[in-house]
């Protein structure tokens, strides 16, 4: 159980009404048609809320990667994320499942990059938000 109570410095706010249909965030920057894609069955004529969580996590995982650097003074700005979300069936309804695919450049391969991308793990909100409920894999390349 947590501790402490967050206080959040930004809330967002979306409204949608299922896979098939309409996303629209509170001030109108996000506005998506929804359609589950053929593998689940559907038309895939608009996104589903996995590529919308796998845009979240990957840019997020991004940002928590910049700021270990910037703590570390390293230099993550060549630094590139893609996050891979798998929906399937899991014995109990869907689960979802992520692989994070962290692109470093030449300069930060080996030890320091693996070492960065493990504390960005340790920060990054949706990593921490997902810990102990989904099975998230990183690869470094």
């Amino acid at each position: 159980m947590r501790e402490t109570v967050m206080e959040p410095l930004y809330t967002a706010i979306a409204t949608a009404n299922g896979r098939e249909g309409r996303a629209v965030s509170s001030d109108g920057q996000l506005d998506l048609t929804l359609a589950p894609p053929p593998a689940l069955g559907g038309s895939g004529k608009g996104t589903n809320p996995e590529q919308l969580f796998a845009a979240g996590y990957a840019a997020c995982f991004a940002s928590a990667l910049g700021a270990v650097g910037r703590q570390e003074k390293i230099d993550t700005s060549e630094v590139s994320v893609t996050a891979e979300v798998g929906i399937g069936k899991d014995g109990v309804g869907f689960g979802l499942a992520v692989t994070l695919r962290v692109e470093l450049p030449d300069a930060l391969a080996g030890e320091t990059g693996e070492k960065l991308v493990a504390q960005a793990h340790q920060v990054c909100p949706y990593s921490r938000a997902t810990r102990g409920n989904i099975d998230v894999r990183l690869v470094v390349e």
